[in-house]
């Protein structure tokens, strides 16, 4: 029997969208799900949500929840962790409240940015105890870890626990993906691409429509269609409601212009991972980028509300928010997310492509070693493996650059606990230098350390 441990179970949504897809598959539709979460009411929850998925999919896994995070990693074959540390009460609040007092505003925060530091300054030294107790306790299973900051993360697991089978996992390359077919009214499976870079700032450098002669190169109807949308072409801008925000796609577009290829993470995120977009000086540029600035404190809130509307809430939301990202996922009719496939691949099924994040080991040349990388990835019952990217376009290792050395800098100060790592991480942070002074940085950080009080280590 599969047994998957699920660490950071009360992330609800998450929780029910990937529970759902497994129970949807005959290979696990009887399998061991075993949920754990530091909030005792989160985790009945948790488990309330999975049997309402088992009882809505006609399966009969064996679900249990623990509380005691050894005990609960016991047996396991895969791991997955969707843990948040703080919340969104207090620390995700804090991350945008004391930043907007000095003027620097945020969308999201939990990649980059100062609300990414601060995120991976309280987040790598749990995912490390984490990554402890399954070393002791299940040295062989294979990790499957949907954490952000995911690259800050990843690394520091490169650096302190190199020998777990660990993976990072997002849904920003296929999510995109499917975004992009949308947008030029073709089929996503009628589409050959290939995508590479970092997490949230890879870039498809191949997009073609399948045919005869090699097939279309697709990348001229999308800068046409870049054209058009920045132009403020009403018919041509894709713009689905987000909470309420209207959102076209605008700043990945204009990345397009600018730098000749498509990214993966949304405007929403990618906004705050270059200093271009949100000026405080110019604040124009939010309305004609479509910029939803505090967006991710509102999801939070979306979140929470839905959680607390009760297990067949979330159920239901779960199976309502379905989509096939490829042919084979529309047969089987799962959401999209990677971690399905790759359990089934390991569990001997069909092997599975995707993009993970993993080591840069030579995978991309022009990115320092100890950087994660974001890579096309095969996987099977004899293992994984990642794919070299030799050949990326010079101006996009640069821009990956800018966000690298923040990353780097954030999981040396998280490891060594030296407190000046954290200004540098922040000095050289794209977005917050081009706001803020030196003063007003040194005192910004100064004043988030105190904020977060217990949630972060104890720092030199």
């Amino acid at each position: 029997m599969t047994s998957l441990c699920i660490i950071g179970a009360g992330s609800a949504e998450f929780t029910a969208r990937i529970v759902g897809d497994l129970l949807r598959l005959d290979e696990f539709r009887r399998m061991r799900i075993v949920l754990h979460d530091i909030d005792g009411e989160r985790l009945r929850a948790a488990e309330n949500i999975a049997r309402a998925l088992a009882a809505r999919h006609k399966a009969s896994p064996e679900i249990i929840a623990e509380a005691n995070r050894k005990r609960a990693l016991r047996g396991a074959d895969f791991v997955q962790t969707t843990l948040q540390v703080g919340g969104y009460q207090p620390a995700t609040v804090t991350d945008f409240e004391i930043p907007k007092r000095y003027g620097l505003r945020q969308t999201i925060g939990d990649t980059l940015g100062i609300g990414g530091i601060m995120r991976g300054l309280r987040t790598i030294p749990v995912i490390n105890a984490v990554a402890a107790d399954i070393a002791e306790v299940c040295p062989d299973a294979l990790w499957l870890q949907y954490v952000n900051p995911m690259a800050m993360l990843m690394m520091a697991l490169q650096r302190e626990f190199a020998g777990l089978r660990a993976v990072g996992l997002c849904h920003s390359v296929q999510g995109t993906a499917r975004m992009l077919a949308d947008d030029l009214g073709e089929d996503l499976g009628d589409i050959d691409y290939h995508c590479a870079g970092i997490n949230h700032m890879a870039f498809y450098t191949r997009l073609v429509k399948r045919g005869d002669g090699g097939g279309e190169d697709l990348y001229p109807r999308l800068r046409a269609k870049a054209d058009a949308i920045l132009a403020g072409d009403a018919v041509a801008a894709r713009a689905p409601e987000i909470h309420g925000r209207v959102l076209a796609e605008k700043v990945r577009y204009e990345v397009l212009r600018l730098f000749g290829y498509f990214v993966t993470e949304s405007s929403e995120h990618f906004a705050e991972y270059v200093p271009w977009f949100i000026k405080r000086a110019r604040p124009e540029l939010i309305a004609r980028f479509d910029i939803p600035l505090d967006e991710y404190p509102a999801r939070c809130a979306a979140a929470d509300k839905l959680w607390r509307a009760g297990p067949e809430a979330v159920a239901a939301a779960a199976s309502a928010t379905v989509k096939a990202t490829n042919a084979a996922d529309a047969a089987d009719g799962l959401s999209g997310e990677y971690a399905p496939h790759i359990m089934r691949a390991v569990a001997g099924g069909r092997p599975a492509q995707f993009n993970g994040n993993v080591g840069n080991d030579n995978l991309i040349p022009d990115l320092p070693r100890d950087a994660c990388v974001e890579v096309p990835c095969a996987i099977d019952a004899r293992g994984l493996r990642a794919q070299p990217c030799a050949d990326l376009p010079p101006q996009l290792t640069a821009l990956m650059r800018t966000n690298v050395n923040v990353q780097l800098l954030t999981v040396e100060a998280a490891l060594t606990r030296k407190r000046e790592h954290i200004v540098h991480a922040a000095l050289l942070d794209p977005h917050t230098a081009a706001e803020l002074t030196v003063d007003e940085i040194r005192a910004m950080v100064d004043e988030l350390i105190e904020a977060h009080g217990d949630w972060l280590p104890a720092f030199n």
